[in-house]
């Protein structure tokens, strides 16, 4: 493989986006302590989080579990600047950088992102100065290396790359499953990022998770081709197997997925040719499959109105689109919607749609899923 910046980067990071919980909901510090112990044992050392995750209680974990237990040379933290959430003018977008230094105790960011950059959302980074901004932020050496996490379409990632040439890297959303989505673009997407020079970091290998657990077919051909490995696996390993990759973020919640991916990461080695054609089979596969493309990163949650589970109705409603499981997709209908709204009280204000990374037409969805679960 050619040199490129990152390329020396072991290449699965740990997301601290999806941390494991307590009874009450709060993020499981000790728990969270136990796995970063076991990802540093493996020699293993880039972490991500951001300003919004958890409402800054994932920032505050990563203090707690990592920055305050290990010297600061020994790992590279990333974190986000999100403009568009969490800020309502330039100054308190700005302050996001600031907290962030605060709740994670770190110092100095090795890498910092302007985060979520979608079709609705990326001129306010214009607006409030937030390109020049981060470049202020790394001539103080308060910022190691900069880039941009990215949810839109190819034309608008060129457009962005060629306006902001001394962006070091992208974070995208690449898995075998999205990679021919014209809905996520992921395939188009790489090869702007690649077109550019720009090295990845990836997100959503698993697609919030349901790689883990992919329709029968697909489990079939996997467990044909290799038995004895986990669904998970050939999500990840399919991800950081592309050339330009700085690492691949998995968001894990237990110790048990922490243990799976540090079986085939901790020396990685990428799919092979008779892997790669496993992994095609299972493509077209899922292309033939209509599911709703939610990977509950719950953007849309924080401001609805209606307190309705979006992404826990979407997981719902696929168990039965992918699976044909109706009984089971109306009992995780029925847990959804238990401390909340239902399908059938959305109010189409639109909230929502303005803050989902994978530009789901949601008032219809919900619209569907209150059809199709008996409202």
């Amino acid at each position: 493989m050619e040199k490129y910046f990152g390329s020396d980067t072991p290449k699965l990071g740990f997301g601290l986006m999806r941390l494991p919980k307590t009874k009450t909901g709060a993020i499981d510090v000790e728990t969270t302590k136990k796995m970063v112990d076991m990802f540093m044992d493996a020699g293993l050392t880039y972490f991500d989080t951001a300003y919004v995750y958890d409402n800054g209680e994932s920032e505050r974990a990563a203090k707690a579990a990592l920055v305050d237990r290990y010297p600061r040379e020994s790992y590279t933290l990333a974190t986000k600047l999100c403009a568009w959430m969490g800020a309502h003018d330039e100054k308190s977008a700005k302050q996001q950088f600031y907290t962030s230094l605060e709740r994670t105790g770190a110092g100095y960011f090795d890498y910092y992102l302007l985060h979520a950059l979608q079709a609705g959302n990326y001129r306010k980074y214009d607006e409030y100065h937030i390109w020049d901004f981060v470049k202020e932020l790394k001539a103080k050496g308060l910022v190691k290396h900069w880039g941009f996490s990215f949810h839109a379409t190819p034309e608008i990632l060129d457009k962005l790359l060629t306006e902001h040439p001394d962006a070091e890297f992208v974070q995208l959303q690449l898995n075998y499953a999205d990679w021919e989505n014209p809905d996520v673009t992921a395939r188009a997407n790489y090869e702007v990022a690649r077109k550019h020079g720009k090295s990845i970091v990836v997100m959503e290998p698993v697609k919030g998770g349901a790689l883990a657990n992919p329709p029968k077919k697909v489990q079939d051909i996997f467990k044909s081709a290799a038995p004895g490995s986990s669904f998970a696996s050939w999500a990840i390993r399919y991800a950081a197997s592309l050339e330009g990759i700085i690492t691949v973020l998995s968001g894990m919640s237990s110790i048990a997925q922490m243990e799976d991916n540090l079986s085939y990461m901790k020396d990685f080695k990428p799919l092979d040719g008779s892997e790669q054609e496993a992994v095609r089979r299972a493509q077209e596969i899922i292309n033939g499959i209509k599911t709703i493309p939610c990977t509950a990163c719950h953007y849309c949650t924080a401001g609805c109105p209606m307190k309705i589970a979006i992404p826990e109705i979407f997981a719902a409603r696929n168990q039965q689109i992918a699976w044909g499981q109706l009984e089971k997709g109306k009992q995780m209908y029925a847990e959804a919607v238990k401390d909340g709204g239902r399908a059938s009280e959305c109010i189409a204000c639109g909230q929502c749609e303005g803050a989902c990374p994978q530009q789901i037409d949601v008032i219809t969805r919900l619209k569907e899923c209150a059809v199709n679960f008996g409202e």
